[in-house]
């Protein structure tokens, strides 16, 4: 059975003291200035933190077994202290590295990965459109292949990390033609940044997530080699969907640094925080909660690093893609929502203090809200373990 290493854990506190150095004594700010601290992508890159799943031949940390729950381990440490630079990694990673490294030929994973592993470049996925969100095989972005080259039009959005000032490429999906039976053909194409005809919208102005870097996308004749296809013609709606499967354990990891963040904070506030002369933990309407709270993060930590750990047991050949597939979408769907339920929680508990910015839990609470719909709505995830349980489609 899985279980943590102690490996694991002594990379756990590495990245921790880095969340706790680099980012929680500026992360208010950033937030406030809605700020995308690009220079903590190097620094992420040097410790390892992008190149957990990448063969050492690409620059990554070549482990052998187990790099996608230190990944995962990552990912919940910075995301304990703000979600923005989690889902950075997080998006980095499972996002931008892992499609190129997983379809990519030998060529273009020499191109792109040693850069990105370091933190040099991030890379973004280019799925969603303005009217294909959960139904992603509604794709309205065109790529017509002449004179060896790829013409593409249309648009994307709610992209992450596509408009930094370190984005060197974004993977676009887009229609290359159509079926025997007459659906889309969809295939995955890579769009250096700076490609004439590569317009970066302007960043949205979002509820949450202020210091992530997130951007509608526009193709008007974007024109790259026909080498810039990534993977099979046509594979593209498969190879997004097995994405999509490795990013739900990952944002589900984000999620648990979330609840746990809210753990510790209404921990000490209900010892500290005095109301008629008492502490207010020890009111039962409030130590209650807590301890609901801390079962929920119990329960989702254990279902997300078993996903993890059937991912890895995946790359090793002992496990099989249905599995995972099942174990993804269930600890996706409890802890994304158990997540939202922690924010709320916790900003109740702080009171009148949970509406002010100056305390995390207000931040929190912003955040939280994505969780529940990026990498497949709770919706989807529903779906998706009613048709692992073989119930009517």
């Amino acid at each position: 059975m899985f279980e943590l290493t102690k490996d694991h854990e002594d990379f756990r506190r590495v990245v921790r003291d880095f969340a706790e150095r680099e980012v929680a004594p500026h992360i208010a700010q950033w937030d406030r200035d809605h700020h995308f601290p690009s220079h903590l992508v190097p620094q992420m890159g040097e410790l390892g933190f992008f190149g957990l799943v990448v063969p050492e031949e690409y620059g990554g940390a070549g482990l052998e077994e187990g790099g996608f729950t230190y990944l995962c381990l990552a990912i919940e440490e910075l995301g304990r202290v703000d979600q923005s630079v989690g889902i950075t990694l997080s998006a980095g990673v499972g996002l931008g590295i892992n499609p190129i490294l997983t379809y990519g030929t030998d060529e273009q994973k020499k191109a792109f990965l040693p850069d990105l592993v370091a933190g040099k470049t991030l890379a973004g996925f280019g799925l969603t459109e303005p009217d294909a969100g959960s139904d992603a095989g509604a794709t309205r972005t065109r790529a017509a292949l002449a004179d060896g080259q790829w013409t593409i039009n249309g648009a994307k959005a709610f992209i992450t990390n596509s408009g930094t000032d370190r984005t060197s490429v974004v993977t676009v999906t887009a229609k290359t033609g159509e079926r025997a039976d007459g659906r889309p053909e969809i295939s995955a194409i890579m769009v250096p940044s700076g490609t004439e005809g590569f317009t970066v919208e302007p960043a949205y102005d979002k509820l949450g997530w202020h210091a992530s870097d997130t951007h509608g996308l526009t193709f008007t004749n974007c024109a790259v080699p026909e080498g810039n296809l990534l993977g099979e013609r046509g594979a593209g709606f498969k190879q997004f969907l097995k994405t999509l499967d490795d990013g739900r354990v990952a944002i589900s990891a984000l999620a648990v640094g979330l609840a746990q963040a809210c753990l510790e904070q209404v921990t000490e506030y209900s010892k500290t925080r005095t109301a008629f002369g008492k502490p207010i933990g020890i009111n039962q309407g409030v130590s209650f909660q807590v301890s609901d709270l801390a079962v929920m993060v119990e329960a989702a930590r254990l279902l997300t690093y078993k996903a993890a750990w059937l991912k890895d047991e995946l790359e090793a050949g002992r496990r099989s893609v249905a599995e995972v597939k099942q174990a993804a979408a269930i600890c996706k769907l409890y802890s994304t929502e158990a997540a939202v339920t922690a924010t709320r929680i916790a900003t109740q508990i702080f009171g009148g203090n949970g509406f002010m910015e100056e305390y995390p839990v207000a931040r929190f609470y912003r955040d939280a809200k994505i969780l529940e719909i990026g990498e497949g709505t709770s919706e989807v995830q529903r779906m998706v373990i009613a048709r692992g349980l073989g119930l009517p489609q």
